[in-house]
């Protein structure tokens, strides 16, 4: 089988962390020829990882695309803002492209769209949940007819509240100006999702979401505007040295805030860096709770929550169909099938086995893995049609969070517009 060479454009977290693992771990189904990536230490530390020569090696992604590396497909992990010119001179370079998540502006997918249709080569935007064995399952089950005809469902988002104080508070997409709205930054996993297992076009939605609690009037008194400098970090679960000054982690999200975990390295970061600001005194605008209802063709309708306040980082849902139900939850691994023709005895309840996920598998439940996997094997055996996030059904999800967003900012039902 031929063995697949990669460029990474973005070394950071997703580019270096979630997908660079996979050719460490496969070095037979793939390598990486390449890296751009501006910060010096990420980018020499990927070359090390991945035995990348010097010569190939950038800090922008410009010199990397012009000096014309063989290669097969361009990862685009670059901040969100930053998605549209890498993939579109990746794709007139003749590279397929794996595009990180969100596309960010309507103006932009349909300009991506274009250079698609218009190089002939592939694009998969990094929709991660469609790769898990969790959701694979769950559209198995109602593919199936096992629930009978769709009805409805309701999808909760936890978000955690040490992750949104850290990425959607403190981090890159905490405001909607430089980075997008938190339904297109963190929840167009999930819309993406939702369409991808009703399997129909969404005709309209309405939403509503507010800042609730992570801004200066809900500051304690007496709270200081870093968290090292303050007296009630005790008390407070937002605390950046609780968060970061674990010395025995040095994954996420220490590994984000500074690239020397030394003790006084930490400290450093939460003196100077975004990241040791108090969660009540940050540039933060994005929601922090949102609650949208979604109607899809044939009478279907989906409720969606997402919610910054929980102790854990998870996904749960409950499909209900004509003749039973499916409830599902994430990180448990966990999805009951209950049909409702074995009456109220509960005999018809059914506990689906799912692969477990083990730390190899790194995050997402599995996904970014099975994202990795299914690119190798699309373009090993592309007659095979493996990968499930392309361009056509990126853009019509990103569609519905523009939709949704509209419907919360400006209030009443939106009409969805066709892709």
């Amino acid at each position: 089988m031929k063995k697949i060479k990669a460029v990474l454009i973005g070394a950071g977290g997703r580019g270096a962390g979630a997908y660079g693992p996979y050719a460490l771990q496969h070095p037979e189904q793939i390598e990486f020829v390449a890296v751009a990536e501006p910060i010096a230490s990420r980018r020499q530390r990927f070359c090390q990882d991945h035995n990348i020569p010097e010569s190939h090696a950038f800090e922008s992604y410009e010199p990397l695309i012009e000096a014309k590396i063989e290669a097969d497909v361009a990862l685009v992990c670059t901040q969100d803002q930053l998605h549209l010119e890498p993939t579109i001179m990746s794709l007139d370079a003749g590279y397929h492209v794996l595009l990180e998540k969100p596309i960010v502006q309507r103006e932009e997918c349909i300009k991506i769209e274009e250079a698609v249709k218009r190089t002939g080569k592939n694009l998969a935007i990094c929709h991660v949940l469609r790769y898990t064995p969790f959701f694979k399952g769950i559209k198995q089950i109602i593919e199936s007819g096992e629930i009978g005809d769709l009805v409805t469902i309701h999808h909760n988002e936890h978000v955690g509240y040490y992750h949104a104080a850290h990425s959607f508070v403190r981090g890159n997409w905490g405001n909607s100006e430089t980075s997008c709205p938190m339904i297109l930054a963190k929840c167009c996993h999930d819309v993406d999702i939702l369409m991808w297992l009703i399997g129909k076009s969404c005709k309209k939605v309405s939403s509503f979401g507010s800042r609730k609690h992570f801004k200066a009037s809900q500051a304690p008194e007496g709270a200081a505007k870093r968290c090292v400098d303050c007296g009630l970090g005790e008390t407070c679960p937002y605390n950046a040295v609780k968060m970061y000054m674990d010395e025995e982690n040095t994954g996420w999200p220490v590994n984000v805030i500074t690239e020397d975990f030394s003790y006084e390295g930490r400290v450093k970061a939460l003196k100077e860096g975004p990241y040791g600001r108090c969660v009540y005194h940050c540039d933060n605008d994005v929601v922090d709770h949102q609650a949208s209802i979604l109607e899809f063709e044939d009478d279907i309708t989906v409720t969606f929550q997402m919610n910054a306040f929980s102790h854990d980082i998870n996904r749960t849902l409950r499909i209900s169909g004509t003749h039973g139900e499916i409830i599902g939850d994430m990180e448990e691994e966990i999805i009951e099938v209950h049909k409702f023709e074995g009456g109220f005895d509960g005999k018809s309840k059914r506990r689906v086995p799912l692969d477990k996920i083990t730390k190899n598998d790194y995050g997402h439940g599995g996904g970014d893995y099975g994202l990795m996997k299914a690119l190798v094997e699309s373009l090993q055996e592309p007659e095979k049609h493996v990968m499930e996030s392309n361009i056509d059904s990126a853009v019509a999800s990103h569609i519905v969070t523009f939709a949704l967003e509209e419907a919360r900012v400006k209030g009443g039902v939106v009409q969805v517009e066709e892709s």
